[in-house]
């Protein structure tokens, strides 16, 4: 038997809430395997219904898979039940979309939203199969990137990531995967040192093993040494100019499993007017940017037909600043 068919016809009968591992959602992309020259999987590291609830994955999806020659498929943390299978059963932690292993992939996108879910991008490594630290990866694992609010401090994670993607990831994660098809080639995997020398020249991208870092005796950070001549001093964040030219999903994800908030969703804005000092998202989402009324109506209008949704919200820091909320 495979994989695909030891999962559905012996294992998810056996776990609560099978519905999310079946990856057979309204709207989910399946593409040929072997025709897509780069090979994607992005990860949550939380429940299904919390992961399908999050914005930046619908983007992303379907960002990625609106290019003909990449393929990314979904994986979330399992629930306590199914991991407990994968182990009993020496299964390896695999994608919704085609149930492969995530070793397949030459690329693992983890979206880092919060700090408690930290231990859980080691948990879905180990049941993965991959080695928990970068240093430990050769060339026939895949690439392990990181991205999302919490990624602006990655040094408590740093050991365990290849690459770091700081600040907004709609351009970003398509010139990481360009660069990935690059280096792979005509080989089934690319080489791990070339590939990490050649993401230098990505804007935003923080590879923690060219780098050195000194500590004072409390902990802190002292001093940060590059090792690499072409590794900046300083990462700039990647941040969209424009939000109304920019990707954004009229065909969302339906979840087949009851998800934290199920509605469709219209980004009005990024930013924030208020500057509030102890708010992260207020700092790090700067400066406001506001899409027009005109695309959030046709934007709804998609939505509203490619999914069934009957509510939509406005999504933001806060939406009632938005200037044309009127």
């Amino acid at each position: 038997m495979t994989l695909e068919q030891v999962i559905l016809e012996e294992i998810l009968p056996r776990v609560r809430r099978p519905a999310r591992y079946l990856g057979t959602e309204w709207n989910a992309v399946r593409k040929n395997w072997g025709h897509a020259a780069v090979k994607m999987v992005f990860a949550f590291p939380d429940l299904y219904e919390v992961g399908m609830s999050h914005l930046g994955l619908q983007i992303l999806y379907g960002l990625v898979n609106s290019r003909e020659d990449f393929l990314m498929e979904r994986v979330f943390a399992p629930a306590l039940d199914m991991e407990g299978e994968l182990r009993k059963n020496g299964l390896p932690l695999f994608s919704l979309e085609s149930h492969r292993p995530l070793m397949d992939f030459d690329v693992i996108g983890f979206t880092l939203q919060y700090e408690l879910t930290f231990t859980n991008v080691i948990n879905m490594l180990d049941l993965a199969g991959i080695p928990y630290r970068a240093e430990d990866r050769r060339d026939h694992h895949p690439l392990v990137i990181a991205g999302g609010p919490t990624a602006f401090n990655p040094e408590p994670l740093a050991p365990f990531i290849d690459v770091f993607l700081i600040g907004e990831g709609e351009e970003g994660i398509l010139e990481i995967l360009e660069v990935v098809g690059e280096v792979k080639g005509d080989r089934s995997r690319a080489c791990r040192s070339q590939l990490l020398e050649r993401l230098l020249e990505v804007p935003g991208v923080y590879t923690p093993s060219f780098y050195r870092k000194e500590y004072t005796k409390d902990g802190k950070i002292k001093e940060v040494v590059t090792l690499h001549p072409r590794a900046p001093e300083r990462v700039r964040r990647r941040v969209l100019d424009k939000l109304d030219t920019a990707y954004f999903p009229t065909s969302p994800l339906v979840p087949l499993a009851e998800a934290v908030h199920e509605r469709g969703m219209l980004e009005v804005f990024r930013g924030c007017t208020r500057g509030c000092r102890f708010c992260q998202a207020g700092m790090i989402y700067r400066p406001v940017r506001e899409r027009s009324p005109e695309v959030l109506l046709s934007q709804a209008g998609g939505i509203i037909q490619n999914t069934g949704f009957e509510e939509v919200s406005l999504v933001s820091l806060s939406s009632l600043d938005y200037s044309s909320i009127q």
